[in-house]
């Protein structure tokens, strides 16, 4: 098995490769119930989710598609806003509902995006560590990070970059074991696979680096939480509760948690995610 086949052994989720919009995409499916889209971060893919999916696919159908130049899916050949059309295509195709649509970091920006524009077909809008509701000013520190391992992908970079995207990196590889070399391995390799990068590069400029209009935001009229690790660097504590207070959504915060509580604090997270969509 290769490293993505590790990370996701035992995972209760099967993997297809379809189209959407004209882009080859690779996405994981499991459960029955309710449709729940997850969208992953930068540099990442569907496959980020192996910790929370076991206990999401005992209530809801849930489909975590890798973005368009992610993980195994095609690079895109048109503008960035192309991936609107992708998304739109994917939950006409996969949910028989209006779905849960969770969103981290630039998949976040992505979901929100979507939800102004077609908040018919959104059930509840669910960000997590977003971008999008500021304009991205990570900590010196994390912006450092990230060009590093943007200019020089591979095991000191990768490291460093996740030390500041987690807020306990040795206490997190020990809690994965194994997993966490099958994740840096994943990563890695995709970081260096031919093509993707100007797609994930195209995504971040138009969708992560740029602040959402507020009349865009105040357009999404689907029900939103926020989700948020309190030791986010890249986008702080500060803007979730002042997009919090300015239009409403209820926010959580993960404590021990950095910019990914989905990987770094998993129960704590899916706690959140079940409070966020029971409320009223």
């Amino acid at each position: 098995m290769n490293a993505r086949e590790r990370l996701l052994d035992g995972t209760p989720v099967t993997e297809r490769r379809t189209r959407f919009a004209g882009i080859p995409t690779a996405l994981l499916e499991g459960g029955e119930g309710p449709p729940m889209v997850l969208l992953h971060g930068p540099g990442e893919s569907g496959a980020k989710w192996f910790g929370v999916m076991p206990d999401l696919v005992r209530t809801h159908r849930v489909i975590a598609p890798d973005l368009p130049g992610h993980g195994e899916s095609a690079a895109m050949d048109a503008p960035a806003d192309h991936v609107l059309a992708w998304l739109d295509e994917l939950v006409q195709a996969t949910c028989d509902q209006p779905p849960v649509l969770v969103g981290q970091i630039v998949g976040g920006a992505i979901a929100a995006r979507y939800a102004a524009a077609h908040p018919e077909r959104v059930g509840h809008l669910v960000l997590v560590d977003t971008l999008g509701l500021a304009p991205f000013q990570p900590t010196p520190e994390f912006g450092a990070a990230l060009g590093a391992f943007l200019a020089h992908p591979d095991e000191t970079t990768h490291d460093d970059l996740w030390r500041r995207c987690a807020f306990d990196l040795d206490g997190l590889r020990t809690r994965l074991g194994e997993r966490w070399r099958f994740l840096k391995a994943y990563n890695l390799d995709r970081a260096h696979a031919p093509g993707l990068g100007p797609t994930q590069e195209s995504l971040m400029a138009a969708f992560g680096f740029p602040a959402i209009a507020p009349e865009q935001l105040r357009a999404i009229r689907t029900r939103t939480s926020l989700i948020w690790g309190r030791h986010d660097l890249a986008t702080n504590l500060q803007v979730a509760e002042a997009a919090a207070a300015r239009y409403g959504w209820p926010l959580r915060v993960i404590d021990a948690a950095g910019d990914d509580p989905a990987i770094e604090q998993p129960a704590a997270f899916v706690a959140a995610l079940r409070a966020a969509l029971g409320s009223a």
